[in-house]
């Protein structure tokens, strides 16, 4: 038995050898091939430097036949050569430096400066300082008081807590409890491309792009630099829409932040502030669309359908704290840039999302109520317990219950009860 262990180790000895073996003789292959590479180019970038030289001795030359010509001849013949042989030197040299042309040239006359929008107009226009009334210039009224706040934080439904909620999930807690599974590991790619010639031409042109940018564009970045200091809106839809704008028109340079950092005035603190309360804003109004427009597919199989509605919960939970977490200091950054900030208040478009959870208790309390009212229910305590914790977290999170999520729970405790009496 032994040696039958040691000859299986030692084949596995060999195997691991030759797939050391063969894989060094690939990295030296791979070097060698590398090596060649670089001395072609190299040995292109000489060629092209003695091409070079070679124009310009030609040239020079050239030059020089002419004016030793000029000098065998008299002063007369000479002075009549000279005023001959200007332009024919000026046509010289317009040839050696249209022959010598940079790519920077080039890319210089392809970006031409660009000629900027107009940004978008607020939603809510500012009143003027003063109005004529009989040919005199008063200030103007006042702006009506605000409504007062209803009994709800955002006032949009009528939400009161419900302690048969608390009362009915507390006791199903006693006695059983649901376990959490644990995530698995991702998995990992790895992915490595290698092309040196392209790499370093693509390069310079994008640099020689950069300057071009930098030495073309300063009056459509002066313009969008006093855009972006001037503005101030009291919606934060404006806010969206400023944003919008702004990230068209820069979209037009080859590289935002290389060639914004080459002046100085450029306010880059406040147009990110800007960018952060837009992609915040829009990201909140794009989930709460989502959940508004939220429908529970009956031919979809139990488990995916509540599924469904506990990932748009979550979502919604997840968004909603990283705005509260941090919602005192970045309300000190918008008022600073004067950007607003009232809209993520609870009495805002916060508490406007908080609400839209209701409608995913509301949907996920009556498939569950509809399967226990089924003869077919299989594990009734469970699905019950699982339909009564998720409505116990919305009644949490969104302050209570509105009428029709109240009867979708009354129906749900009402079919749980049943159920046991059986």
């Amino acid at each position: 038995m032994s040696g039958d262990y040691e000859d299986s180790d030692i084949s596995l000895l060999k195997k691991e050898l030759e797939a050391t073996m063969a894989k060094n003789k690939f990295l030296e292959k791979e070097g060698k091939e590398l090596k060649q590479e670089v001395l072609r180019l190299k040995s292109l970038v000489s060629s092209l430097k003695s091409l070079n030289n070679e124009r310009k001795s030609l040239l020079w030359k050239k030059f020089q036949t002419n004016s030793i010509e000029v000098n065998n001849k008299d002063e007369s013949q000479q002075k009549l050569k000279v005023h001959v042989q200007m332009p024919e030197q000026k046509a010289v040299e317009e040839n050696l430096s249209s022959s010598q042309a940079s790519p920077e040239s080039k890319i210089r006359k392809d970006r031409q400066a660009r000629v900027p929008k107009a940004p978008p107009r607020p939603t809510s226009a500012t009143r003027p300082p003063y109005m004529e009334v009989n040919g005199s210039k008063v200030p103007p009224a006042p702006p009506p008081p605000p409504p007062p706040p209803s009994k709800m934080l955002v006032g949009l439904r009528a939400v009161r807590r419900v302690p048969e909620v608390m009362e009915f999930y507390r006791s199903l807690t006693r006695r059983d409890t649901i376990g959490s599974k644990p995530n698995s590991a991702g998995t990992l790619a790895l992915a490595n491309t290698r092309n040196m010639i392209g790499e370093i031409e693509n390069r310079s042109s994008y640099l020689l792009t950069i300057k071009s940018d930098v030495e073309t564009q300063g009056e459509f970045i002066d313009f969008l630099t006093r855009e972006v200091e001037n503005a101030a809106y009291k919606e934060i839809s404006d806010v969206e829409a400023f944003v919008k704008w702004l990230d068209k028109e820069l979209s037009y340079l080859v590289d935002e932040r290389a060639v914004l950092k080459h002046f100085p005035k450029w306010p880059e603190q406040k147009a990110d502030t800007l960018r952060e309360a837009a992609f915040s804003y829009r990201d909140l109004k794009n989930l709460e669309s989502e959940i508004l427009s939220f429908k529970d597919n009956q031919k979809q199989p139990l488990p995916q359908a509540l599924q469904r509605m506990q990932a748009l919960q979550e979502r919604l939970e997840r968004s909603i704290n990283n705005v509260e977490r941090t919602r005192e200091s970045t309300c000190k950054r918008y008022k600073a840039f004067e950007i607003p900030w009232e809209w993520m208040l609870d009495t805002g478009v916060i508490g406007r999302m908080k609400l839209t959870s209701m409608k995913l208790a509301t949907e996920h309390m009556k498939r569950i109520a509809k399967e226990l009212h089924s003869n077919e229910c299989l594990q009734a305590e469970d699905l019950l317990l699982q339909g009564v914790r998720f409505a116990y977290r919305v009644h949490q999170f969104a302050g209570g219950f509105d009428e029709e999520t109240t009867r979708s729970f009354e129906d749900l405790r009402k079919a749980g009860m049943a159920h046991q009496k059986r």
